[in-house]
């Protein structure tokens, strides 16, 4: 069975334009790479948890911010691992210098069986669509596809 991942795709209206919020993933080997390295926040659905809550505790420690608010479910995305990501999105703001993240161990270098920590994200920011179609992995370009969809089909706010 492919692992089960969650996360929210924070955005917000700026100047007239949206924006999302995507992050940088930590260590050595993400270390020099930037077009194509970039996700929105996510990680793993634990047994028995629900999808949505998944993807908010994952939000928090990666980035360190709480989120409130009810989730908009964006879908369900096939990575080219297998891994299936569920997405949603929130809108919202975030200080993207303020990010705070957990910190996870790997081995490095690669099948040295040296373990060393690392962050799990390493920077934060803010994005147009059109910045952020090129920042991201490419397994995750259809959830910006989908976000943009959604606020497009959406009634105006007010």
């Amino acid at each position: 069975m492919s692992k089960h991942s969650a996360g929210v795709l924070l955005y917000r209206w700026g100047a007239d334009r949206l924006e999302v919020l995507l992050v940088h993933p930590g260590g050595p080997f993400w270390a020099r790479k930037d077009e194509g390295a970039w996700s929105i926040p996510k990680g793993e659905v634990g047994p028995g948890e629900a999808a949505e809550a998944a993807a908010m505790r994952e939000f928090s420690e990666e980035t360190g911010f709480s989120l409130s608010g009810p989730l908009t479910p964006l879908g369900v995305f096939r990575q080219p691992s297998g891994k299936r990501v569920e997405a949603f999105a929130l809108e919202g703001d975030a200080d993207p210098d303020a990010v705070k993240s957990n910190l996870c161990e790997i081995e490095w270098p690669p099948r040295s069986k040296r373990a060393i920590a690392v962050p799990e994200v390493d920077r934060a920011g803010w994005f147009t669509i059109p910045q952020a179609l090129t920042k991201i992995i490419i397994g995750q370009r259809p959830i910006l596809e989908a976000l943009t969809a959604r606020l497009a089909s959406a009634p105006p706010a007010g």
